[in-house]
């Protein structure tokens, strides 16, 4: 898988995502891999697929910002879906869903995965209406200075950045020897902005698969941990994966000069782009949406998901399953203010509405 592995990070559409340590970090699937290639035998095109296997429903298919490589060129993306057919016979799954690295504008590649026989959805502007945000921001760092970059940023933005440098606060690598000072504030962070985070073994697999591109970053101010961020850097690219701040000392800014420190790095490392991933556009310009804004990004919104339904029937369950599964997911948590996408059902005390939520869990995808 090494030759599959420098094939992505060389791809303008390289993706964390499709690489084969991101399918052992989401244990609950399976991984299949898809490569094309030309007569010399060299790669043209590849594509990870996760499958999992849903209780009544069967096998679904998931590729998360994939294909990469040649995509745009029919022939070689017809290959790659003949492939991804022969896996949904293998499997017999209800449905391949596909959220890939290109943008609503490109109406050429909507026309060519139209007539390979797929659907596209490119409705969603909330989190929870697909598996990835299909609005992000992008910083194009390529070839750029530390000097060029900072002043693009917004003058809030900078302002921000430098009053967490006078007011003291100190940045520090840190991998998994830090992992209970990141979970903490991770859970001071689901707590105060009403999400729901992922068990701590969630985190310590991304940084044991990824132990060269993955690192924690804390802010410290006067020794304590104030705020810290899990970026990860693979190929040309560097990823904000993951961000939580303490609700002390917001007041110094650490969350701003946490970015730009990750912006330095990747600058350093020669990448060509920092995402910054995510934002919904459920309510306009909220505060992510600005914080986000402020380093003078690029707002990308992508295709969304393309699709095939191999069983209508099911599918459409699933759908109604999944919209279920988040809606009793977040009462569940507003109620006990408790993560229970932990699996942790120890606590008796809402006993009827852990089972249901948790006959919903084993029905959808989380």
């Amino acid at each position: 898988m090494q030759i599959y592995e420098e094939f992505i990070k060389k791809q303008e559409l390289c993706d964390f995502q499709q690489s084969t340590k991101w399918s052992r970090v989401k244990e609950l699937w399976q991984n299949d891999i898809i490569i094309v290639r030309d007569e010399s035998r060299n790669i043209l095109a590849s594509m990870s697929i996760l499958v999992r296997k849903l209780p009544i429903l069967g096998y679904i298919m998931y590729v998360p910002r994939g294909p990469i490589g040649n995509i745009h060129n029919e022939e070689v993306l017809k290959k790659l879906t003949e492939e991804a057919k022969r896996i949904q016979k293998t499997y017999n799954a209800f449905a391949i869903i596909i959220e890939p690295n290109v943008r609503i504008e490109n109406k050429e590649f909507a026309k060519m995965v139209t007539r390979l026989g797929y659907k596209i959805n490119s409705k969603a502007i909330k989190f929870d209406q697909e598996i990835q945000a299909r609005h992000n921001f992008r910083l194009n760092i390529k070839d750029k200075t530390e000097e060029e970059v900072f002043n693009n940023f917004s003058s809030k933005t900078r302002y921000n950045v430098r009053l967490a440098i006078k007011r003291g606060v100190k940045i520090k690598e840190k991998n998994l020897d830090a992992i209970d000072e990141f979970y903490s504030l991770m859970k001071e962070t689901g707590n105060r902005d009403n999400f729901i985070i992922r068990p701590k073994e969630y985190f310590e697999k991304i940084l044991e698969e990824f132990p060269n591109e993955a690192k924690i970053y804390i802010a410290y101010y006067e020794n304590e941990p104030i705020s810290a961020i899990m970026p990860i850097l693979y190929g040309n690219k560097m990823w904000y994966l993951y961000g939580a701040s303490s609700n002390k000392h917001r007041n110094l800014m650490s969350t701003y000069l946490l970015q730009w420190e990750m912006i330095k790095i990747a600058i350093k490392h020669g990448c060509n782009e920092y995402d910054f991933r995510g934002v919904s556009m459920e309510n306009g310009e909220d505060g992510l949406y600005r914080f986000k804004k402020g380093f003078g990004g690029e707002l990308v919104e992508l295709i969304g998901e393309i699709y095939m339904d191999f069983k209508p029937v099911k599918y459409l369950l699933y759908k109604v399953m999944k919209k279920v599964f988040f809606n009793l997911r977040y009462i569940v948590y507003k109620i006990t203010r408790k993560n229970y996408l932990m699996f942790d059902f120890k606590n008796g005390k809402y006993l009827f509405l852990l089972k249901i939520y948790k006959i919903c869990i084993f029905c959808c995808i989380i």
